[in-house]
């Protein structure tokens, strides 16, 4: 079992984003926006992997800062992108090195497949 901190500001998304990955035996830690993620990220609470949208609300490509600032403080965090926008090289980019893109929509399989290859990566 995996904690996994779920970043997404879509209220429905993020719920079922939750369901799912929680039925797949995983513990779920949730934020709606990048500063509520911070909060959690710098507590001592244990996390394995982020699941983070690329395109959060008040922030500009949030989900890669995002993930970049969560690296720095747990280097050992596994990091897993979603998006529903068309991804350019310019954001390919700024990814963190290692980490994994789902594209939206994206089926319940889908997600549990994409986190389950992050996490044995």
């Amino acid at each position: 079992m995996a904690v996994i901190l779920i970043v997404e500001d879509d209220v429905f998304i993020r719920e079922t984003a939750e369901l799912v990955i929680r039925d797949s035996g995983h513990q779920i830690l949730s934020a709606g926006d990048v500063e509520e993620a911070l909060l959690i990220l710098r507590s001592p609470q244990h996390i394995d992997a982020l699941f983070t949208d690329i395109y959060l609300k008040k922030a500009v490509l949030g989900g890669c800062d995002l993930a970049r600032e969560a690296i720095n403080l747990r280097p050992e965090l596994r990091v897993l992108y979603t998006t529903g926008n068309f991804i350019t090289d310019a954001v390919k980019a700024l990814f963190v090195e290692g980490t994994h893109c789902l594209p939206k929509p994206y089926t319940d399989y889908q997600l549990q497949a994409s986190i389950e290859g992050m996490l044995t990566v």
